[in-house]
């Protein structure tokens, strides 16, 4: 079968592929192979300004023609290096024999073997995969956690004085109001996002076993140290100091442990709106011709917070296998990071797929403001907790007890029965005024 949205085995590229499409340039074999080709030229560059002595013709007028390179990069130059591979069997080494293929009759062709010079591949591949990924993340995923975060901003002041109840344990509790509930969302993402911004994007840059061993042996006098440090910070990057073989992706695992946190968040989030909608709180907006159940023509179900909840929960799941499994590697390396890394585009194409159903989902919701009310109005038992902490401040005696044993023996608590409640209190007359004044609506704190 030809591969297609319809032969897909995974839905990212499947059923999903247009809510999606744009990580394809930074996480795809495409974005994987344009990033390495990217860092061997902007490494060559680096050597031609630092410079090393044999490089010192090599002028910047010639710089944008091997930037071309990287900048013009097609599907056919990824193609022409796929082929490549099926001779050396190895894909950075490829990269590197496509960029002298394709400086070969050019001006800087003398000095083609520092392309790729004193480097092992994962110097390569441990400063694409993390430019690639702080890319992605600046243009195509972070700004979806931020609308999510703007549009529950606009939510929590359009229901910023909507008395709610509130429910503890599944249980009626002091009420609250809903654009409160919202805000909760808003502190903890917003602390999420904060988090996420302090965790530096590192790279593994330093040679075969990170001492810089070949660049030592063949310049003893240059300071490589200085020069990784300079190159990777070029970049936007921050160079780890002491490494083995490859990057010991401790602050990756972090960045992924950020991401598995907001989402967790936003679980949470797609949870309790499932649940309003549920005890219709909510109802949601209707869209012609769709269709809610192949049964039962009156529903209109809550799938978006579904849709969300769901990809949420595989992007965790796959953040938490890899932020587990990369900062683990045996002795000065093992190959297992290698095939990980390759599926590090699915956590965050699921999670995009999670933030824009939640977004369809949260612009569906009509306020009902009758059930909200109804519920409230139902639920005099819940001005309790006000009453008798009034009661406690006026040294009356006994006033949990006394208002326990009202409200657990009556079968259902109205505003009547808590006026006849408080007209029987030995109190002063300022105090039941105060006590009168005690609604469902009105007890929502601060």
């Amino acid at each position: 079968m030809n591969l297609s949205p319809l032969t897909a085995i995974s839905p990212v590229d499947g059923r999903y592929r247009r809510q999606v499409e744009a990580l394809a340039p930074y996480f795809s074999e495409f974005g994987l192979i344009h990033y390495r080709v990217r860092i061997e030229i902007e490494y060559f560059i680096a050597l031609c300004q630092w410079p090393v002595p044999q490089l010192a013709a090599v002028t910047p007028d010639q710089f944008p023609v091997l930037r071309a390179i990287y900048e013009q990069f097609s599907e056919a130059d990824a193609q022409r290096i796929k082929d490549i591979e099926k001779t050396t069997n190895h894909d950075v080494k490829a990269v590197e024999y496509f960029i002298k293929e394709k400086l070969s009759g050019s001006p800087v062709e003398p000095y083609l073997e520092f392309v790729h010079f004193g480097l092992t591949s994962q110097d390569i591949n441990n400063t694409a995969i993390p430019l690639s990924l702080a890319e992605a993340r600046s243009v195509e995923i972070e700004p979806l956690y931020r609308q999510v975060y703007q549009r529950l901003q606009q939510l929590a002041d359009q229901w910023d004085d909507i008395p709610m109840l509130a429910r503890t344990h599944g249980q009626p509790a002091s009420p609250t109001r809903l654009g409160k509930e919202i805000r909760v969302f808003v502190e903890r993402i917003e602390k999420q996002l904060h988090l996420l911004a302090t965790i530096p994007t590192a790279a593994k840059f330093g040679g075969a076993t990170g001492n810089f061993n070949a660049h030592a042996v063949a310049y003893p006098h240059e300071d490589w140290k200085r020069f990784g440090d300079q190159f990777v910070e070029s970049l936007g990057m921050v160079r780890s100091q002491f490494t083995t073989q490859i990057e010991h992706y401790d602050m990756l695992a972090a960045t992924l442990d950020a991401f598995k946190r907001l989402n967790t968040i936003l679980i949470d989030l797609d949870r309790d709106m499932w649940t309003y909608v549920s005890m219709n709180y909510f109802k949601q907006r209707l869209k012609e011709g769709e269709v809610g159940s192949s049964a039962m023509p009156h529903k209109v179900n809550p799938i978006d917070f579904e849709n969300s909840e769901g990809n949420l929960g595989i992007a965790n799941a796959l953040f938490e296998h890899l932020s587990g499994k990369l900062p683990i590697s045996r002795l000065q390396r093992d190959l297992t990071d290698s095939t990980v890394l390759r599926s590090i585009g699915m956590p965050f194409a699921h999670s995009v797929i999670a933030l824009k159903s939640l977004l369809k989902g949260l612009d569906k919701l009509e306020l009902n403001q009758a059930a909200i009310n109804a519920d409230l109005e139902d639920n005099w038992a819940v001005v309790a907790e006000a009453i008798q902490t009034i009661l406690r401040r006026e040294a009356y005696p006994q006033p949990y007890e006394a208002l326990k044993a009202l409200t657990r023996t009556n079968t259902k608590i109205t505003a009547d029965t808590i006026r006849t409640f408080i007209d029987g209190l030995d109190v002063s007359d300022a105090v039941k005024t105060e006590l009168r004044a005690i609604t469902p609506f009105t007890y929502t704190g601060v």
